[in-house]
């Protein structure tokens, strides 16, 4: 077997699993009702599926040309701001009100930003005025 054989085979099964996880994270985003489910299928299965497809592209890269690496500096950037971006759109869910509330936690009440204390409330009150 030569690189090159290998590096086809390798590149066509990152293609094939990237191309999979991201059929499955969009038939995820239309199949479920609320946009709490809705925002895991892709934030989870797609990052993968955007991870493998990359993947497929540096292998190929190095296997067929001088190699480039653009692809990682991409899914470096992906891996980083797909969690960030999640939690962000479901917080904004949270606070809308448009999703079931989280169970208060078992020993504090302040973990959350729908609970503010006391303290902080006077100066949210000062700085909307």
């Amino acid at each position: 077997m030569t690189l090159e054989l290998i590096g086809t085979w390798a590149t066509a099964l990152c293609l094939l699993v990237g191309a999979g996880f991201t059929l499955v994270g969009s038939i995820g985003l239309l199949k479920f009702n609320d946009s709490m489910t809705r925002l895991h299928a892709p934030t989870k299965v797609g990052t993968v599926g955007v991870g493998a497809l990359l993947l497929a592209s540096v292998l190929y890269s190095f296997t067929f040309e001088e190699g480039s690496y653009h692809e990682l500096l991409i899914m470096g950037f992906l891996f980083v701001t797909a969690p960030i971006s999640a939690n962000f759109i479901a917080k904004v869910n949270i606070h809308r009100r448009s999703c079931e509330t989280p169970p208060p936690p078992p020993e504090d009440d302040t973990w959350s930003t729908l609970n503010v204390p006391a303290a902080d409330q006077h100066t949210e009150a000062t700085s909307q005025n």
